[in-house]
């Protein structure tokens, strides 16, 4: 069984700091999305309980980064095999190219029986593209997944509902997107990060999977990345306890945060 996990490598948003409400990404390193290791782990999870399996990361380079390098996160936590697409055309697309891409590498190196996905990624979050690869693999989509087994050749998953629990089971081959509820991924050890420089790295181009250059351009534009504009008061609160107490009640009374 060939089942093949969709990683997007994101910003490592904790290193990310805010200047002029626009946000510094100057030498703020790369690392797999915190949704993609969760996928990885259901994937790595499904073969640690009997699945004979051959788990295989695919990703795209969206923009000039070394991401071979970054990849190799995904192969030391379990992945035995990685597949990049890695072309300029790409560097500045949208989820309609990049679901585009992902389904031409798939079929290119030999198809899935199962492909898992984030539910969104840990950035934009537009959760649009576990759906549009859906829909170009031909596959059934199950989504919100919190739980995936393989049986008889088909999936089952449960997901979360207001006041339910539903099941859902499609036959194989199936798409399934995951949510952050379905397990703790595994931190690698250092075997696993020395072990991951030989497993199987691929990396194709656009043109090798037939993708048109001129299909790639994004349909989408991104207006404005400006953090939310705070206007303090800086409000001084002097005295002993009790009058400071009092003065702060006052103060979140005159706001409207507190009614008296």
């Amino acid at each position: 069984m060939r089942i093949v996990v969709c990683v997007k490598t994101n910003l490592d948003l904790q290193m990310v700091r805010i200047k002029g409400r626009e946000p510094v990404l100057e030498a703020v390193p790369y690392k797999v999305g915190d949704l993609e290791k969760n996928a990885l782990e259901a994937a790595l999870a499904l073969k640690e309980d009997g699945l004979d399996a051959t788990i295989v990361a695919v990703t795209i380079a969206e923009g000039d980064r070394k991401i071979g390098e970054t990849m190799k996160e995904a192969l030391a936590i379990g992945a035995d095999e990685a597949v990049v697409v890695d072309d300029p055309a790409l560097a500045a697309t949208d989820q309609a190219a990049i679901a585009a891409a992902l389904a031409g590498a798939i079929r290119h190196t030999g198809g899935a029986d199962l492909v898992l996905c984030g539910e969104g990624s840990t950035d934009g979050y537009s959760g649009e593209v576990g759906s549009r690869l859906a829909e170009l693999l031909e596959l059934p989509q199950l989504g919100y997944a919190r739980s995936v087994a393989v049986a008889d050749g088909a999936v089952t998953v449960e997901r979360s509902l207001d006041d339910q629990i539903e099941t859902l089971r499609a036959p194989l081959p199936a798409l399934v997107t995951v949510v952050s509820e379905i397990n703790e991924p595994r931190i690698p050890g250092l075997m696993q990060i020395m072990k991951a420089g030989k497993k199987p790295l691929t990396e194709l181009t656009a043109a090798e999977l037939g993708i048109d250059a001129g299909a790639t351009a994004s349909q989408t534009a991104v207006l404005s990345e400006l953090a939310e504009e705070q206007d303090r008061k800086h409000i001084m609160i002097e005295g002993d306890a009790a009058e400071q107490a009092a003065d702060l009640v006052d103060a979140l009374a005159t706001e409207g945060v507190l009614r008296r």
